[in-house]
Parts: structure tokens; C-alpha cells; sequence
């Protein structure tokens, strides 16, 4: 009889225990059917991953366990669930329950990563040892939870004081013998990830002399996204990959090396010893599309309206609008000033008919002209960039006015090198629900236009848009470079900065004016407050502002003043 695993790749709604359970009982009877004997969830399935404070709640973690306890699954099933405290004094865990026939509790996660995006300590108390799950198919296997797999080869910056995997290499010299070593896991996307996460399946497999099986969360929630990319991997290095960015079931054969089936859309990688991953060119892409597709699909949103300049920034957040939404839900407002020039005009007008999307001009010069008059004396002493922001907020006002009215989520177009440099307004661009493009660089966005452009099969983002020099157009002739550095550099200094972790003299080191370093950190770090309060953006990089970022509002800066000296 074939020894066959399902991993059920899944896209949980953080707090639907009931249409989560559902998903499980829809996946298993696919599994069922492709002939295996156990499937095996995502980490924290039947809650949704991440449910941050909701595990505060006892009668949450209650709900989720029990719920778990008494699924009736035709296959047996390891479902990701909170568990609750062993006692008065504890926290929950963040447990495995085998569901099905013999229901029961199998094991507690071991490690808590309290890195990056991540606070676990806060919610869960760690376990001691992984489990084994004896099954009705007459598997033995190893169980580990996410982080628990990644102190094995050193992936993790946490420094632990016990490494899953290892405790299940000696459980195999004593003599306990085990068909494969599962991971149920909920590892967030970044654009580096995919190989990372190989790296740890590879390195369990080789360590444990038998396959090891990583089943990955799938799609959006708030701002971390999953990839998905199931893995599993043999001790001799081969490994297979399902798609990403796609829900389905990976049934695996253990007999088999290599034989694998998946149900969903989408092609598995076959990996030959060593060999990477091929991440697909517009994989970040698809990502900032999901982000904001699950986002409104789990909060029952349904149509999307943004501010249109003609520029290159809100002409991308129409395209990913569009993708997520479908075009006919969209709505872009263009609100020329006496600053705005007539090419963004018709090239917001452009972008809207070439992407289908509802398109609205409404002209802000008499709002602006009685906004001045009522507020001239104010104005009239004050820096000029007030008088400036003045229009961001009369668009924001008309946007946000639109997108009340309609019932519709307004969306903030400004991108990472914009926000690190607080070259945004308050109030104004910053309003909305999401930032889709949050976590991209002003030359990311560029190149994901680019990469629409070649999706569509045609230019919706037209060569205008592409090519004129960036504007927030709130001044006559104004550029964007006025005041900031050319945007290469400005997204390679802060891309060193706040991915790479590198201060003021590790950066000029790499070659770039120690003046021009210092004015970006100091603009990065005087404009935190704006950060605190922008929309949720979709985690794609290797540190993104939001859960990751976590940086001091009432604080002073002037000590950069010293590397100068």
C-alpha cells in the first residue's frame, strides 16, 4: 500500500474558525481521493495566521481547540490550532491536533521567534520536546512547527537553547523509527525567502536520514503575506516545490522520491540536488496583487477608489487596484491644481481607459481658492509648505468623500522611498484603507509597471508615465528631485539602511557622500510619526515599516551631527 502524505496549502481567514474548519474538511476529502492516508494543515489553520491579540482571549483559544478536537475528517488530519494553557499560570500553545479518528492533542511548538514581524512569547508558552503522530495509515512521524525546523541550520537570528530536529535525529538512534518529519508552518513572504526556506527543509532531510515535509501558508492577511511553495525534501538533497500564490493540495509519495501530485493551479519545481528555486520574474508582482485581493476579501470590501496624478505611482496602485478588485470595481479621481500640467492629466486619463476602470475629474482650484481666502492669515506667515499641502489634503478630502459615499476603500499610492523620506502628507496622500505600494522603492515601482505593461500585453502604463521626471506637482515646475536625492541612490541608501541594517559609515563605505547619507537618515528618522499612522502596506522586502520597524517618535537625532567631525 503507498505511503502517501497531503499537504493541505491553504488560505485561512484570521478569526473564521467555522469556514476555516470547512476549508479543511473541502482539502481533505481531495486528499482522500488522491489516495493518502493523513494530511497535514498550515501552523494555526483553524484560528487564521496571524491572530495576534484574538489569542488573548480564552474563550477564542477555547473555540479553536475544540473545534479542532471534533472535526470529522474522513482522513486523519494534523490541524494547526491554539491550544490552551497546561495551567492557570500559562499561556496557551500553539499546538498540532490530530482530528479524525483517536482525536487528540500531539505536540506544542518548541521554539517562539520574537524576531522581525514576529512576538509569540507575548501570545504562547514554548514547549519542551516536538511529537510523533502514530496514524491509522501506519505512519510514524515527526511534527515540529514552523520556527522549530529553522535553528537547525542556522536560518533563525534567534539563538535557542534546543533545536527541534536534532531531538528527533536522536530519537532515531534510540531506536524510534519514523516514516517522515512533518512542518506545519505559516512563513511569511519576502523576496528572499523561497530559498531560505529550502535551505531549512534540504538541511532537516539530510540531519534525519528520511523525507521532510513543509506544508506553507497561502495568500494575504493585514500586512504579511504567504507564498505558499510547499516543500518537500529528501535526505539526498532533492526536493520539490508547489506554486506559489495558490491554494491546492501536494499529495506525496514516500516510496517515491520526486513523485509527488499537486491539485490546484499552478506546476511543481522539480529540484535536482543543490539547486535553487526559479522565483518567477514577476513574482512580486503577484504578491502586491494578492495583498490587496485578500485584504478586501477578508474584510468584505468590494470596490476601491485612489487619487490618479498621472504619475507613475497612483498609475501602478490602478493597475494592482484593478488586478485585485476587477476593473469595473475601481474608481480613479484625477483633481487637477493651477499646478497641474495637462500631460498628467491626460495621462491619468490614459492609464484609466487602458486598465477600464471607472474615471472621475474633479478640479480643485475653486476648493483650493476658498481654503486660501479662510485660511490666508494662517498661510500667510507660516512655511510654505503648508500653503503646499493645503492641495494634498483637498484631494485627500474628495477621495476619501467618494469613498464614503460609494462604500468603496480608498488607497494610498505613496511607496517606501516616499514614506522614508516623509515625502507625503498627512491627511492628504497618506488617506486611505492600504498602501499596496508601501513596501516598494520609487525604482521597484518603475519595474513593476514595466512588468504590468508586459502582463496586459500592452502599454497601460503609457511611455508618458514612465519616462517624465517625478512630481508631486504642488509647485509650479516643482521636481522631486529638488529635494531629494536621485532615486537610485535615495533607494539604495535606505534599501543598506533598513534591510542590510547598515549605520551612516557603513553606507558611505560603500561608496555613496556621507552628507547626502546623512540628510536621508536624518529624514528617514525626523519623519517616524508619519510612518505610526499610514495605511497597512504588503510585506515584500526583508524589512518593511509596520510590525518590523520599530522606531522612537519623541526622540532626537542631532548625534548624527558627530560622524561629520
Amino acid at each position: 500500500m503507498a505511503r502517501r502524505v497531503a499537504l493541505l496549502q491553504s488560505c485561512p481567514i484570521v478569526g473564521d474558525i467555522g469556514g476555516n474548519a470547512e476549508m479543511i474538511l473541502q482539502m481533505t476529502k481531495i486528499a482522500k481521493k488522491q489516495g493518502a492516508s493523513l494530511a497535514v494543515s498550515t501552523e494555526l489553520i483553524i484560528s487564521g495566521y496571524p491572530p495576534r491579540d484574538l489569542l488573548l482571549q480564552d474563550d477564542f483559544v477555547v473555540a479553536c481547540n475544540d473545534k479542532s478536537l471534533s472535526l470529522d475528517c474522513e482522513i486523519p488530519v494534523l490541524i494547526g490550532s491554539p491550544v490552551p494553557p497546561l495551567d492557570e499560570r500559562s499561556l496557551p500553545g500553539n499546538g498540532v491536533i490530530r482530528a479524525g479518528e483517536s482525536p487528540r492533542e500531539v505536540t506544542r511548538k518548541q521554539l517562539l521567534p520574537t524576531y522581525d514581524v514576529f512576538d509569540e512569547a507575548r501570545y504562547f508558552e514554548a514547549d519542551e520536546r516536538p511529537g510523533i503522530a502514530r496514524t491509522i495509515g501506519g505512519l510514524n512521524l515527526g511534527v515540529t512547527i514552523c520556527e522549530d525546523a529553522w535553528q537547525h541550520c542556522g536560518a533563525t537570528p534567534n539563538d535557542y537553547d534546543s533545536d527541534p530536529i536534532s531531538q528527533i535525529v536522536e530519537w532515531g538512534r534510540q531506536g524510534v523509527s519514523l516514516d517522515a518529519t512533518v512542518n506545519l508552518s505559516a512563513s511569511p513572504y519576502h523576496s528572499d525567502k523561497v530559498n531560505i526556506r529550502l535551505q531549512v527543509a534540504r538541511s532537516a532531510a539530510k540531519s534525519l536520514g528520511h523525507p521532510f515535509l513543509l506544508a506553507n501558508q497561502v495568500g494575504g492577511n493585514d500586512d504579511l503575506l504567504f507564498d505558499g511553495r510547499s516543500i518537500v525534501a529528501w535526505p539526498n538533497g532533492q526536493a520539490i516545490l508547489a506554486p506559489g500564490w495558490s491554494e491546492g493540495v501536494l499529495i506525496v509519495d514516500l516510496d517515491e522520491i520526486n513523485s509527488c501530485t499537486w491539485i490546484g493551479e499552478g506546476e511543481l519545481q522539480i529540484l535536482d540536488v543543490n539547486q535553487e528555486s526559479e522565483v518567477p520574474d514577476d513574482d512580486l508582482l503577484d504578491a502586491i496583487v494578492i495583498g490587496l485581493a485578500d485584504y478586501c476579501k477578508k474584510s468584505g470590501i468590494s470596490s476601491i477608489v485612489l487619487g490618479l496624478s498621472g504619475g507613475i505611482d497612483s498609475a501602478l496602485a490602478a493597475c494592482v487596484a484593478a488586478s485585485a478588485v476587477g476593473a469595473e470595481n475601481v474608481t480613479g479621481i484625477s483633481m487637477p491644481s493651477r499646478h497641474s500640467s495637462q500631460h498628467s492629466i491626460d495621462d491619468a486619463r490614459s492609464t484609466a481607459h487602458n486598465l477600464g476602470i471607472n474615471f472621475e475629474i474633479i478640479p480643485i482650484e475653486e476648493l483650493h481658492k476658498t481654503a486660501e481666502t479662510s485660511l490666508d492669515e494662517i498661510l500667510s506667515v507660516g512655511h510654505p509648505v503648508a500653503a503646499e499641502n493645503l492641495q494634498a489634503r483637498l484631494r485627500g478630502m474628495i477621495v476619501m468623500a467618494f469613498a464614503n459615499a460609494n462604500g468603496a476603500m480608498a488607497i494610498a499610492t505613496g511607496n517606501k522611498s516616499e514614506l522614508g523620506q516623509g515625502y507625503c502628507t498627512l491627511y492628504g496622500d497618506m488617506a486611505g484603507g492600504y498602501a499596496p505600494l508601501g513596501d516598494l522603492y520609487k525604482m521597484e515601482v518603475y519595474a513593476l509597471a514595466k512588468a504590468f505593461n508586459n502582463r496586459f500585453g500592452k502599454d497601460v502604463v503609457n511611455n508618458s508615465t514612465l519616462t517624465k521626471p517625478p512630481s508631486a506637482e504642488l509647485a509650479p515646475d516643482q521636481k522631486d528631485e529638488d529635494s531629494l536625492p536621485p532615486y537610485p541612490i535615495l533607494d539604495d541608501i535606505l534599501r543598506l539602511h533598513i534591510e542590510e541594517g547598515l549605520d551612516a559609515t557603513g553606507i558611505t563605505n560603500r561608496g555613496y557622500d556621507l552628507v547626502t547619507v546623512n540628510e536621508v537618515l536624518t529624514r528617514l528618522a525626523s519623519n517616524e510619526h508619519k510612518r505610526w499612522q499610514m495605511p497597512p502596506a504588503p510585506r515584500v522586502s526583508k524589512r518593511a515599516f509596520g510590525q518590523g520597524w520599530r522606531q522612537p517618535l519623541a526622540a532626537r537625532h542631532d548625534w548624527r551631527n558627530f560622524l561629520s567631525e
